[in-house]
């Protein structure tokens, strides 16, 4: 029998605090069924063989052979091998997420590694441990921007990825500050609009970098005057391109975010992923999760320590900048290990051939009749193309044909149905780019 620590008289009390003299009027308002202990409906119970068979027939009808073009913030990258044989050491398998003593010094001496590859890739002074994932860290950074100018207004770029937008608009739901989300211009970020929404009580400005559609904006001259209207500048950034553009600390960006994933982790369904986040000295304090540091220990040798952790279980309650996740060790180590396997140059080659074979599969879709480029901005390796006929028919008509086609941006922006959001990643070769654009062609016009 499990425990349940509330008592009768324990619910009597919250029911009569919300106005309710029952639990079926307290399902009544809110609008949904009230739970039922009558399992009759469930079929009788399977073998182990029976069940296991089961789900390999269900998850045998996934397409999981796709030639993918899809982008959006997560991408079909290459993945060295090295990267997954480094993951399945038991040291690192099984501590999945290390806490305060069980810490070992091959483990924090990862997270140390990790946060200065990550600020390094940024052009930021200091990273934390890493967070969930990219659309939560887009959160903590508010979150943190409203606890260090103790504003309560957000100014939010519709260029943000909608899929992160979604995520902060349920978060922030029961959050004492006001959101104002400010339009796009076309492909672009409208960096005037943006300003003009900022006002005395504005704690942060979010934006992305590259864009939504794979835009890239020089955001300098918008942070400076941002930021002297007392306000944080916030980044979500798409890691591969950092390597190649412009650095959010050149740009002189307060707080940077991104998902993680493309830094070695294979798309899988919504995760596990990785979320990042790097701030400027003077902000580390407010930042939340935990830091690693490094130290000398009495003999002089060099050790590492959870120098900073800012959470209820080391902090006065009142002064903890507490989290959604304290880091994601593993998927943290995925990306170090990536990173380092890569090495500099073979980040910016990697990015280098997004870029080429990017413009290669805009120019060839660009050649198809009834089909055109949205805008006219540099881009790295996104784009969106205009079709003659709603992009989500046509990109599920291509799944037939073996493609992922892209993201139809219809999903979340209403006048853009037909709309479509193209990734190309360096995995993609001339062969299926041109199969691509043949078989879009023969969807529309056959």
């Amino acid at each position: 029998m499990p425990f349940i620590a509330n008592t009768d008289a324990d619910r009597r009390e919250m029911l009569a605090a919300i106005g309710c003299a029952s639990l079926d009027q307290l399902w009544d308002k809110a609008n949904v069924p009230a739970p039922t202990s009558d399992f009759s409906m469930l079929p009788s119970g399977r073998s182990e063989y029976e069940v296991a068979k089961h789900l390999t027939h269900l998850a045998g009808k996934n397409a999981t052979e796709l030639v993918c073009f899809l982008g959006m913030g997560y991408y079909d990258h290459f993945i060295p091998a090295a990267v997954s044989e480094i993951l399945g050491r038991s040291g690192f398998y099984t501590a999945y997420t290390p806490y305060q003593a069980e810490a070992s010094q091959g483990t924090l001496q990862a997270i140390f590694e990790w946060q200065t590859a990550i600020c390094r890739l940024t052009g930021m002074d200091v990273a934390n441990a890493s967070l969930y994932d990219g659309g939560t860290a887009v959160f903590e950074a508010m979150v943190m921007a409203l606890r260090s100018t103790q504003r309560r207004h957000v100014v939010l770029a519709s260029a943000v990825s909608p899929i992160f937008r979604e995520m902060l608009k349920c978060y922030s739901a029961n959050l004492d500050c006001r959101i104002t989300t400010v339009a796009t211009d076309d492909e672009r970020s409208n960096q005037d609009a943006l300003l003009a929404a900022v006002d005395d009580d504005t704690a942060c400005v979010i934006v992305q970098y590259p864009n939504a559609f794979g835009t890239i904006e020089d955001w300098t001259a918008c942070v400076a005057a941002i930021k002297a209207r007392g306000a944080l500048a916030v980044c979500a950034s798409y890691p591969t391109a950092l390597a190649v553009v412009k650095t959010p600390g050149e740009c002189g960006f307060d707080i940077v975010v991104g998902e993680g994933q493309p830094l070695g982790m294979p798309l899988s369904f919504g995760g596990p992923y990785l979320g990042f986040m790097c701030t400027t000295s003077k902000l580390m304090r407010k930042m939340p999760g935990r830091i690693v540091g490094q130290a000398k220990d009495a003999s002089g040798r060099t050790g590492y320590v959870l120098t900073l952790q800012a959470r209820e279980q080391h902090i006065r309650r009142a002064q903890a900048m507490s989290n959604i996740c304290s880091n994601e060790n593993l998927c943290a180590l995925c990306a170090l290990s990536y990173m380092t396997l890569m090495g500099k140059q073979g980040l910016v080659e990697v990015a280098e051939l997004c870029m080429s074979k990017a413009r290669y599969a805009l120019d060839v879709l660009s050649s198809i009749r009834g089909v055109r480029r949205v805008g006219s901005q540099p881009f790295f390796n996104e784009f969106v193309v205009e079709l003659p006929v709603d992009a989500a028919e046509a990109s599920g008509r291509m799944v037939e044909k073996g493609y992922a086609a892209g993201f139809p941006l219809g999903r979340y922006y209403s006048q853009r149905q037909n709309q479509l959001l193209v990734s190309v990643t360096e995995k993609r070769t001339r062969e299926e780019i041109n199969g691509f654009a043949n078989s879009l062609e023969a969807v529309l016009w056959n």
